[in-house]
């Protein structure tokens, strides 16, 4: 297969690991060309520990470079709308970090003009394809729970101001723990149960201000723009009822990360939020067994989505972590603040198919 080639946008925190597999663990699929970003020194750095041959002065020369067939946009949230918006006007397919957009207007903006050019828009997360939640999938539709009836997800802590170098634009809009780690619980879920029909909501702010603890910007108080406490529950379409808090608001707590139940057995899923195990699985009441992984990609493999749409790109088959499935999990994600405004219920406006499992047989760097 002719290598697709790609080019990165924005070389911020998040940028080494993308770096790392795109250049390497990827590379008979994509080829790396170029990064850019709003400060320069970023860009050489990641050009020059990665030997990326290619540092545009801004997104527009990267967008005019004929070779360029998918932009991944690494910015903040507050910028995945304005970045993709652009690369797509440039006619090309684009993969972004999550969320789609912070709002659902330019998020089907964002989608309906990749249809109109036919053009591929993915967006994070990715680690639904990891071993440790594609094994989980496995074990769902291999009906070793038997028939899913219900679900709870949750993700606790007091912030990322101790530990974050920049962790302003995690309380403004399009932060939140609901915006910024939803996308993981709900893409996962959505992968395990399938789309989401109804939700209802509460959403709170608990702080008006934070203070920074994190190194270089100690002891700077910031303002909190959204709400940092989010509960509610999902209805599912498949009738699963589903159960989720997303909080930067607690210090502490003991709980699994996402829990299914069936009518034959229960399966804790591992964190979302990365891409190996411990999966672990409840037979008609016994003691949670761990389960061996039964797909590979148990590793850190951020940037297997940018794999995946450009097998997809040569193959003409639909990509994973697609559009749709994007524009679903937002339509989720907003709806819970929706709900907790309005006081009803969100009945979503969206809806998806799940993600085409992984195969189990892979070779390590290659996507079927």
């Amino acid at each position: 297969m002719e290598r697709v080639t790609v080019g990165i946008v924005g070389n911020g925190n998040i940028s080494p690991i993308y770096l790392k597999n795109l250049s390497q663990t990827f590379k008979n699929i994509v080829y790396l060309k170029g990064v850019c970003d709003l400060i320069p020194e970023r860009s050489a750095k990641a050009a020059a520990d990665w030997n990326v041959p290619v540092i545009y002065k801004d997104m527009y020369e990267m967008f005019a470079d004929p070779e360029i067939e998918i932009v991944v946009n690494l910015t903040t949230p507050g910028q995945h709308y304005g970045v993709a918006i652009e690369a797509l006007r440039a006619g090309k397919n684009t993969h972004s970090e999550k969320p789609m957009s912070i709002n659902r207007e330019n998020a089907k903006e964002l989608f309906d003009l990749a249809h109109e050019k036919g053009l591929l828009i993915g967006v994070a997360p990715d680690t639904f394809f990891g071993g440790g939640i594609q094994t989980c999938r496995k074990l769902i539709d291999d009906g070793y729970i038997g028939k899913p009836i219900g679900a709870s997800a949750y993700m606790t802590c007091h912030g990322h101001e101790s530990w974050h170098p920049d962790p302003e634009f995690y309380y403004e809009p399009g932060g939140g723990p609901m915006l910024d780690m939803g996308p993981y619980y709900t893409t996962a879920l959505i992968n395990l149960l399938g789309p989401v029909k109804s939700i209802m909501g509460y959403s709170r702010r608990m702080y008006d201000t934070r203070t920074i603890t994190s190194a270089g910007k100690y002891g700077k108080v910031i303002p909190v723009g959204v709400d940092t406490h989010v509960a509610g529950t999902m209805e599912f379409a498949s009738g699963v009822i589903g159960q989720i808090i997303m909080s930067f608001d607690m210090w502490r707590a003991e709980h699994p990360f996402i829990e299914i139940y069936g009518t034959e057995g229960s399966l804790l899923v591992p964190d979302p939020n990365g891409f190996g195990g411990p999966v672990k699985l409840s037979r008609m009441g016994g003691e949670y067994m761990e389960i061996p992984l039964t797909h590979i990609y148990a590793e850190n493999s951020r940037g297997i989505a940018v794999a995946d749409m450009a097998m997809a790109l040569r193959t003409g088959r639909p990509h994973r972590a697609s559009g749709e499935l994007a524009f679903h999990a937002l339509d989720v994600m907003l709806g819970f603040g929706d709900s907790s405004s309005s006081g009803a219920r969100y009945d979503l406006i969206s809806t998806c198919d799940r993600p085409a499992p992984l195969p189990t047989n892979l070779v390590p760097g290659y996507l079927d």
